[in-house]
């Protein structure tokens, strides 16, 4: 093989875009091919290197999904185990909504810079003045994620920011309620209260009108404090997984490179 032609070929099997690789290239190209005795001891043994990978590729994935699932698994049981002994209290007894406060700026309007644009999905753009500085909750109040739920609807946000009208905009006085009605919102179904299939919504009385089991503050920061430790504990096992996922296919690749270079 000659020296551009294998250059051309490492560089494919790094991903990239390689507009030079021609056919009369490609049926130019020296094959190295042992006696089929070889080949077929190469083959064999690949072939059951590969099947090993694959049952661990499988087992790093599913145990990822599960470090995925940890924490929302986590909160779910909480909730359930003891919402029906906690007093009851609707969304805007505890908190302010300030959608009165959010500015909808078309994005041909909006003059580029720092400070993050938020919208039902968290942060669309950046811009460079904010209407917000503070600890705030946002909650989405339209699109499909609102019964789709691929992604949290209810997200803190803290610092300069700009909230365009399809994010609600609540404070609330003490950070631990902030974060216990956060984790509630994202354990529940929000069916009952959003209006419209083809584009769901979930408009301000309903929102406010959202029942909340209450504990005592000494209980929702005792579950606020825990809920942080299991998600810091997901986030360390997903970070493992992943790295797991990334060394077997390096490996597989490895041992391709091996095969082909008389090493295996």
């Amino acid at each position: 093989m000659r020296a551009a032609e294998g250059e051309i070929l490492a560089t494919v099997s790094r991903g990239a875009t390689v507009h030079r690789l021609s056919t009369d290239v490609l049926k130019s190209l020296e094959i190295p091919l042992p006696p089929m005795d070889e080949q077929k001891r190469i083959v064999a043994v690949l072939d059951q290197a590969f099947a090993a990978l694959d049952r661990a590729r499988a087992h790093a994935e599913a145990n990822l999904a599960d470090a995925a699932a940890l924490l929302s698994n986590w909160v779910c049981a909480a909730f359930a185990a003891s919402k029906a002994i906690w007093p009851e209290k609707i969304l805007v007894d505890i908190c302010e909504n300030l959608d009165r406060l959010r500015v909808p700026v078309t994005k041909s309007d909006r003059e580029t810079g720092p400070v993050p644009y938020y919208g039902a999905s968290g942060v669309v753009d950046h811009v460079a003045t904010h209407i917000f500085d503070e600890d705030l909750l946002l909650v989405s109040e339209d699109g499909a994620n609102l019964l789709a739920r691929t992604y949290p609807i209810a997200f803190s946000i803290t610092g300069n920011a700009w909230v365009n009208n399809h994010a609600h905009v609540l404070r609330f006085d003490d950070l631990d309620t902030q974060e216990f009605v956060r984790l509630y919102l994202n354990s529940i179904s929000l069916e009952p209260f959003v209006t419209g299939m083809a584009q769901p919504k979930l408009n301000q009385k309903a929102l406010n009108g959202i029942p909340i089991p209450l504990p005592e503050i000494a209980e929702q920061r005792r579950l606020v404090a825990q809920a942080r430790e299991i998600g810091e504990a997901s986030e360390r096992a997903r970070d493992r997984y992943d790295l797991q996922i990334a060394d077997l296919a390096n490996l597989r690749q490895s041992l391709l490179q091996k095969a082909f270079s008389g090493q295996l």
